[in-house]
C-alpha cells in the first residue's frame, strides 16, 4: 500500500458541507451511467487521460478496492438481518437508518433512470450528483475547474475528501449516517477509519503528470493530518448536540472508547487490573473515557508541525477529558473550546511546510515516550499503527525510501498490526513494543 503544501481551504472556514437534499435540484444518474467502455468501464486501464477501468476496481470482489460496491449486499446477510431485527427496523435493505451509508441513498425525485439503490456506495456518493456534469466533463473544452463549477466534488482537496468520507466512516447529522451505541450493541462493527490509508485502498487513478497538472500531487502527510483534525471536529460537533450526544438518561456511548469497558469480566481476588492510567486523560478512575484516537494522533503531529498551537491543543484536550467528571453542561463547553483549538491547529497545519523528512519525524514522535504512553486502549493503538503505515507509504511516494526497503520492514509493521488484531487480546505493553520496533525500522532508513 502505501513538496509543497496544498493551498488547503480548511483554515478557519467551517467543515465542507454536502448540499441539502431538500433544496437540491440535481439528479443522481447511477453507476450504469459511468460504465460505458469508452468511459470508465474498460477491462484494462489504458486510457489516455484517466485509466478508464475505474468500474472494474470499484467492483473488485476480492479486495478492499471493491468494498463500496459490496455495502448494500451486506445488508441482506446474516449480520445485517440480525441487527435490523434487534432494532425493529424491518428489512435492513429497506431501512433508511442503514441505507444512509450502505447505498447512495437519495430521495426518489432525485434518482435518474439508471439509478439503483442496490448499487451500494456508487460513484456519486463520493464524486457528487452527476446530472450537471456527466455529459460535459470529458469534452475537450472542459477543465477540472469547470467540472467543479458544474457540481463535481473536488476530492483532491483534503478538507472536501475528509468531510465526504467522514459522513459514513464516522457519522453525520444526515439521515442514516450515524452508528449509535444501540446499533453496535445489536452487532454493528465499531467504525475504524484513517483518511489517507483508506484513500490508498480505494484509489482507482494514477497520479501521473496529467493528474498533477490538473489537480496537484497529493501530499499524504498533509492528507493524514487534515483527516485527523476534521475527524476530531466532526466528533465534537456531534457530541455537543443533545440529540446525538445523549441517549435517554445516558450519554451516547458511541463517542467513548469501547474497549476500555468491554473487556473480559471475571471475579476473583487475584485477577490483575487491566486499566492503565493515561497521561492525556485526567478523568476519575472507573469512568469510560472519550475515544481520543484522533486527538492522540493530532497531538503528535502538532508537536512537529505546529508547535505554537500544540500546547493550547493539548491543554484543551485535557480540559475536555477532565470535564467528563463534572457534568454535561461543562463537558459541552469544553468540547467547544477543544473544537476551537483544533480549528486553530488545522489552520497552522494547512499553512505549514511539509519537508522531505516530515514523515520520519512524525513517526518517531508517535512512537516516542510522550505519545506512546497514551496508548493504553485499543482504539488509539489501532489508529497509531494505521498512521505509521500511512506515513511509511508517504515516504515511498516521495521517493525518500525505495519500495523494496519499505517491503523489508513490512514485517515489523505487521507485528504492530497483529498486536491490535483482536481487541479482546489487546496488551498495551506488547503493542507499544511492537510499534516502537516498527518506528525504529523506519528511522533506520532515513
Amino acid at each position: 500500500m502505501v513538496i509543497p503544501a496544498f493551498a488547503v481551504l480548511i483554515l478557519l472556514l467551517p467543515e465542507f458541507q454536502q448540499p441539502a437534499f431538500a433544496n437540491d435540484p440535481v439528479r443522481y444518474e447511477g453507476v450504469a451511467s459511468c460504465a460505458g467502455s469508452t468511459c470508465h468501464g474498460r477491462s484494462e486501464g489504458n486510457g489516455k487521460v484517466v485509466r478508464q477501468d475505474e468500474l472494474l476496481h470499484w467492483q473488485e470482489p476480492s479486495s478492499a478496492s471493491g468494498a463500496h460496491s459490496r455495502t448494500y449486499d451486506a445488508l441482506a446477510g446474516r449480520r445485517g438481518n440480525r441487527i435490523a431485527a434487534e432494532l425493529g427496523l424491518g428489512s435492513a435493505a429497506d431501512a433508511p437508518a442503514c441505507l444512509g451509508c450502505h447505498a447512495t441513498f437519495v430521495p426518489p425525485m432525485q434518482r435518474g433512470d439508471r439509478f439503483l439503490v442496490s448499487d451500494g456506495v456508487g460513484c456519486e456518493s463520493c464524486h457528487g450528483a452527476s446530472s450537471g456534469w456527466i455529459s460535459s466533463h470529458y469534452a475537450v473544452p472542459a477543465t477540472h475547474q469547470s467540472n467543479i463549477a458544474a457540481g463535481l466534488r473536488p476530492l483532491e482537496r483534503p478538507d472536501v475528501r475528509a468531510s465526504t468520507c467522514l459522513d459514513c466512516h464516522f457519522g453525520s447529522d444526515r439521515p442514516g449516517q450515524f452508528v449509535s451505541h444501540r446499533m453496535m450493541a445489536a452487532g454493528h462493527p465499531r467504525i475504524s477509519f484513517e483518511l489517507d490509508l483508506f484513500s490508498t485502498l480505494q484509489q482507482h487513478h494514477d497520479e501521473d503528470a496529467d493528474y498533477v497538472r490538473r489537480k496537484q500531487r497529493t501530499d499524504s502527510v498533509q492528507l493524514w493530518a487534515v483527516g485527523q483534525a476534521l475527524a476530531i471536529r466532526r466528533s465534537l460537533d456531534l457530541f455537543a448536540r443533545q440529540d446525538f450526544g445523549m441517549e435517554g438518561i445516558f450519554p451516547e456511548f458511541y463517542f467513548y472508547d469501547c474497549h476500555s469497558c468491554h473487556r473480559r469480566i471475571a471475579d476473583g481476588p487475584g485477577l490483575p487490573r487491566r486499566f492503565e492510567v493515561n497521561p492525556g486523560r485526567p478523568i476519575p478512575f472507573g469512568m469510560p473515557p472519550y475515544n481520543d484516537e484522533n486527538i492522540i494522533m493530532l497531538s503528535a503531529v502538532a508537536q512537529v508541525l505546529a508547535p505554537r498551537q500544540a500546547t493550547a491543543f493539548d491543554n484543551a484536550a485535557r480540559g475536555f477529558h477532565a470535564a467528563m467528571g463534572n457534568g454535561r453542561v461543562e463537558t459541552v463547553a469544553a468540547a467547544r473550546r477543544l473544537d476551537q483549538a483544533t480549528g486553530a491547529l488545522a489552520t497552522e497545519l494547512a499553512q505549514g511546510q511539509y519537508g522531505p523528512d516530515t514523515a520520519f519525524v512524525v513517526i518517531a514522535r508517535i512512537a516516542g515516550q510522550a505519545i506512546s504512553a497514551r496508548f493504553t486502549d485499543y482504539e488509539g493503538s489501532a489508529q497509531a499503527v494505521m498512521a505509521v503505515d500511512t506515513l511509511l507509504n508517504a515516504l515511498v511516494k516521495q521517493g525518500r525510501i525505495t519500495l523494496g526497503a519499505a517491503a523489508g520492514i513490512r514485517r515489523d509493521v505487521n507485528r504492530a498490526y497483529a498486536a491490535v488484531s483482536d481487541p479482546n487480546d489487546y496488551n498495551p505493553p506488547a503493542f507499544r513494543a511492537a510499534l516502537g520496533n516498527a518506528a525504529r525500522s523506519v528511522a533506520a532508513l532515513q
